[in-house]
């Protein structure tokens, strides 16, 4: 399933395994800074390709679709393939945002864009699309608790994130509340990293709601949708927060704020993983691990070349 030996010398995540008999998953961090020209070519063709049929005749100009050239440098991608024919069918672009709070630099893992081809919706994609990055990332970090945040109007989607991390805000979940930091993480999103997920200068926020105004102005605008068309979440108290939060006629989404801590790992693991891929995961998390253990004891054990602070022996 894996070369063991590359997977763990690499210094960013990339990761390509089979998720289900029928599609696989490669995951890449930060491509931009590590691939060559024509890989980082060969990526944006396979991100648009799968665009192409998820927004058919829509044209997106921010995150991956962007013209800037840092974009690939701070997002992980994760793409999706049909086995049978190696053909791209769904992907998540998720950006690591840099914030200061409280005087310390924090990462905010933002959700990002998710796209599937309509052919193979409601195929079990979910799990890959919207947690496995997440999850194996917060392996990396020694199970310490990660920021997250995802911007939407799709209660579907405001409702998995509602469910699958902890303490989000906004959210119907009785006692929700926004803290501090996260009302300081969401100023911060706001005042200068709207670019990536698509929002214009103009849009307005309600920052006692976390609530988008006007969202659709700055690259985004054929994702806007009505109440009507967005899918909809087998839970209707979601559906009912949005309705009554959101105007979806001026095109209105939600900031979501949360962490994926353990027990949101643990929920992860045990409702929205597949039995039957839970060994394929445990593979892939064993690579983490391994990468994250073995790699700064090969550095710390070679002497001939400098390692952070460390200089080579003479």
């Amino acid at each position: 399933m894996y070369n063991l030996i590359s997977v763990v010398l690499k210094k960013r995540l990339d990761l390509d395994f089979k998720t289900s008999s029928d599609f696989r998953a490669r995951i890449v961090e930060f491509p931009g800074l590590w691939m060559s020209e024509r890989e980082i070519a060969g990526l944006r063709a396979e991100l648009r390709k799968v665009a192409g049929r998820a927004v058919p005749g829509g044209d997106l100009d921010y995150g991956v679709f962007s013209e800037r050239e840092d974009v690939l440098q701070r997002t992980i991608v994760t793409l999706v393939y049909r086995v049978s024919d190696g053909t791209p069918v769904a992907f998540n672009a998720l950006p690591v945002i840099s914030l200061s709070l409280s005087g310390k630099p924090v990462e905010v893992l933002h959700l990002g864009l998710v796209m599937i081809d309509p052919a193979v919706r409601s195929q079990g994609l979910s799990w890959v699309l919207y947690g496995l990055t997440c999850f194996l990332l917060f392996l990396r970090n020694q199970l310490r608790p990660l920021w997250i945040s995802n911007v939407t109007q799709v209660p579907a989607v405001a409702g998995m994130v509602a469910e699958t991390f902890s303490d989000v805000f906004p959210s119907p979940t009785r006692g929700a509340r926004r803290s501090l930091r996260q009302q300081l993480i969401a100023t911060e999103i706001m005042a200068g990293h709207r670019h990536v997920f698509g929002v214009g200068k103009e849009a307005g926020f309600d920052a006692d709601r976390f609530v988008i105004t006007d969202a659709y102005t700055g690259g985004s605008d054929n994702l806007k949708k009505t109440f009507e068309a967005a899918p909809k979440h087998r839970k209707a108290e979601y559906n009912d927060f949005c309705a009554a939060e959101l105007d979806y006629d001026r095109g209105d989404d939600l900031l979501q704020i949360g962490q994926l801590d353990l027990n949101a790992a643990q929920r992860y693991l045990l409702e929205s993983v597949p039995r039957n891929a839970l060994g394929r995961l445990a593979v892939a998390s064993f690579v983490i691990l391994v990468q994250r253990l073995v790699l700064p004891l090969m550095h710390w054990a070679d002497g001939r070349r400098q390692w952070g602070i460390l200089r080579p022996s003479r």
